[in-house]
């Protein structure tokens, strides 16, 4: 695959395509694409279906062998689009435990982390 990103790319059926735009998305753009859902209380509350995962949100796990369980976001990694959750950590055969990374499409945020000034803009907007 050719590491290419071409900003003139309006869209395509193709998913090969679709990923391949994903895959080369610079980090200013691929950072716009960490997108979760928000629950219906915060849907009702700021009028909007998703919002961009940051660090402090708290969030709830929808998929995965963590389902049902939440936490807050510790740390988001955007080159590779995961997100690791305080207390979700796999125990290695040593014993010692490691975090384990979440794609942010399986997760629903719960609690917003408003102490960040654009974020808290973006809400308000409306």
């Amino acid at each position: 695959m050719e590491k290419k990103f071409v900003v003139s790319w309006k869209g395509s059926k193709k998913p090969n395509k679709q990923r391949k735009y994903i895959a080369n998305a610079p980090n200013h753009i691929s950072s716009k694409m960490i997108c979760s859902m928000l629950s219906d209380e915060l849907k009702k509350k700021h009028n909007k279906n998703n919002l961009r995962v940051i660090k402090g949100d708290r969030v709830k796990i929808l998929r995965g062998q963590f389902k049902g369980k939440s936490g807050k976001v510790e740390n988001v990694n955007i080159k590779t689009k995961k997100l690791y959750i305080e207390n979700i950590e796999l125990q290695k055969k040593d014993g010692t435990k490691t975090q384990y990374p979440i794609h942010h499409s399986n997760v629903m945020i719960t609690e917003l982390n408003l102490k960040d000034k654009k974020r808290s803009e973006i809400i308000k907007r409306k």
